[in-house]
């Protein structure tokens, strides 16, 4: 059967001046990684084997020109070009960022193709493109915390435009089905954050973008039966609340992206789903600073390839009974249990002193 078989994971091999392949050489030095999955390396065996050669590994591959060649048991390096090119490690470089261009596009034909089963992106300087198209989003995930965003990479001012009713709830739902599908969550609850914080006494405590946008996004969702929650102030949210929840949706990036990274030790990983294959890398940057000095911790970029695997393998098995559902035979009562837990209180209405009394 098709899970039965190693998944084959296309790996884009980054910035060739950063640390890319100083993490994949590493990573498959350990026979045991061969155990579950046969990897082929988009990029360059010339500077597979420069890199290779300064930092003292000698992780042994096969140089392919197909994926339909690559070996089992073995890190298979495909060559993506020809054209010789100057590694300058800790160096950026118009063609460091072109080979990094063409072994991501080369990667993704083949995994669109079925060639391989799991895209795995390592570090490069590339525009993150594929969190632009509206049907992707992409999920930090370190420890037990897996935030989203709303808008990405924008400047303060140009957020509160940027967001839109229509835009919360798409994004909601594309989290909520790969927390199910792709991370086997069966009922998800996911927070939504707000964006102004809370004005304190007063009878309307939301600024507009929560009254207008936010909590009718949430109530949309309701009655598309997502448990959604919010809106959370930030600030009290991730004091503790967040533990709650197996998703939170940030409206902006710093909202989301420093509280993951105050609160986590993991330098962190992303699922970027929504789109017909799985995707994941590590939440690392090129790595200048230390490229060639052999002191790259791997170790991100490793459990991105563990949860492609157990994606590409979570997704095969929960398709596989949808495929062919059984026709309901009864209507289920559906239980909101859940939604009065997580509900945000309704301010109290005033009372006389004798009422209180009582």
């Amino acid at each position: 059967m098709e899970q039965e078989r190693k998944p084959r994971v296309a790996i884009t091999h980054g910035d060739t001046n950063g640390v890319g392949y100083e993490l994949i050489l590493k990573t498959f030095e350990d026979p045991a990684m061969m155990e579950l999955c046969t990897p082929i390396v988009y990029g360059s065996p010339k500077v597979a084997t420069y890199h290779r050669k300064a930092l003292g590994l000698e992780t042994p591959f096969s140089v392919i020109s197909q994926a339909s060649e690559a070996k089992d048991n073995r890190l298979n390096i495909l060559t993506t070009f020809e054209e010789e090119i100057k590694v300058e490690l800790g160096q950026p470089s118009e063609e460091a960022t072109e080979a990094a261009r063409k072994a991501l596009k080369r990667a993704m034909v083949d995994v669109q193709q079925g060639m391989a089963d799991v895209l795995v992106m390592t570090p490069d300087n590339l525009p993150d493109f594929l969190s632009r198209e509206p049907e992707v989003l992409r999920i930090r995930i370190a420890g037990d915390m897996r935030v989203a965003l709303v808008t990405n990479l924008l400047a303060l001012k140009d957020v509160p435009e940027a967001i839109t009713k229509q835009k919360i709830v798409d994004k909601c739902k594309i989290m909520y089905t790969s927390l199910r599908r792709d991370l086997r969550i069966s009922s998800p609850r996911i927070a939504i954050l707000a964006l102004n914080p809370p004005v304190e006494g007063s009878e309307t405590p939301w600024g507009e973008e929560e009254n207008e946008l936010i909590i009718p996004a949430i109530e949309e969702l309701a009655q598309a039966g997502i448990t959604a929650f919010g809106p959370y102030a930030a600030n009290s949210f991730f004091a503790g609340d967040y533990t709650k929840f197996d998703g939170v949706l940030a409206m902006y990036h710093d909202q989301g992206m420093m509280p993951l990274k105050t609160l986590t030790d993991d330098e962190g990983i992303s699922l970027i789903t929504g789109m017909p294959f799985v995707c994941t890398s590590p939440e690392t940057g090129v790595g200048y600073d230390i490229a060639g000095k052999g002191c790259a911790d791997e170790t991100a970029f490793r459990h991105a390839i563990f949860l492609g695997i157990d994606t590409f393998r979570n997704r095969l098995n929960f398709d596989e009974p949808m495929s062919n559902p059984l026709p309901k035979l009864y209507k289920e009562k559906r239980d909101d249990s859940e939604k009065v837990r997580f509900a945000m209180p309704k301010p109290k209405e005033p009372q006389n002193e004798a009422a209180e009394k009582q």
